[in-house]
């Protein structure tokens, strides 16, 4: 399963790709404002320095809604960088942005997915990416999981190559779960991708290795 960062935060996005686990980054408009990253030159200059970071893909989201702005917009985007992935919203305008793309040879993400039905239309049209959202489903006490491991069933049923991407990943036992089901790809901040490293077993056990070796090299009274 490949790892995804999910921000806009360029020092976030350095320290995954040192640590080794980086494969991609999922960014939308939200993310970019939190990070204060407004006007169109901004943006367009930021998703570049991202590109630059990043060995993997980079889903850059258009904001236009009508289809004839999402295909101006994503066009100028694939243009940045061929890492770059244009990331399209669930809507029949979109659907039909992503059959365009599809057919000229750019890669698509189609975004706020929360139904099978969804993302069997996207893959259909095209997309190389459907990103059911785990945790806002969970949020209204619906089984996030369990949309992930239909729409893999789904798209092993019929050869389906797009990929399952789950996004809106809260925690680390998402992740566990994500890899379990089998999702192509995940996608999290990063604090969730580094709570996998902790464990109280292996803090008590890196203590105590410590402690029996300064014992152990303690200098020798004369």
């Amino acid at each position: 399963m490949k790892f995804f960062i999910d921000t806009a935060n360029l020092a976030d996005i350095r320290e995954a790709q040192e640590m080794g686990v980086l494969d991609g980054v999922t960014t939308n408009p939200s993310l970019m404002a939190k990070e204060g990253i407004t006007g169109k030159d901004n943006v367009m200059r930021h998703y570049k320095q991202i590109c630059d970071i990043v060995e993997g893909d980079v889903s850059a989201e258009v904001i236009s809604v009508k289809y004839e702005e999402m295909i101006k917009e994503g066009d100028e985007l694939a243009e940045l960088d061929e890492n770059i992935v244009v990331k399209i919203p669930m809507t029949a305008d979109g659907v039909k942005a992503i059959k365009y793309f599809s057919e000229k040879g750019i890669r698509t993400n189609c975004t706020l997915i929360f139904s099978a039905g969804q993302a069997l239309v996207a893959a259909k049209a095209g997309a190389s990416f459907v990103s059911p959202f785990v945790g806002r489903l969970d949020d209204i006490s619906t089984d996030g999981m369990a949309l992930i491991e239909q729409i893999v069933t789904i798209f092993t049923n019929y050869g389906i190559t797009t990929e399952v991407l789950a996004a809106s990943v809260r925690h680390p036992m998402h992740i566990i779960q994500c890899a379990e089901i089998g999702a192509d790809v995940m996608t999290a901040p990063l604090n969730v991708i580094k709570a996998l490293l902790n464990h109280p077993l292996t803090d008590s056990g890196l203590a105590k290795f410590l402690a029996d070796h300064e014992k152990a090299n303690l200098p020798v009274k004369q």
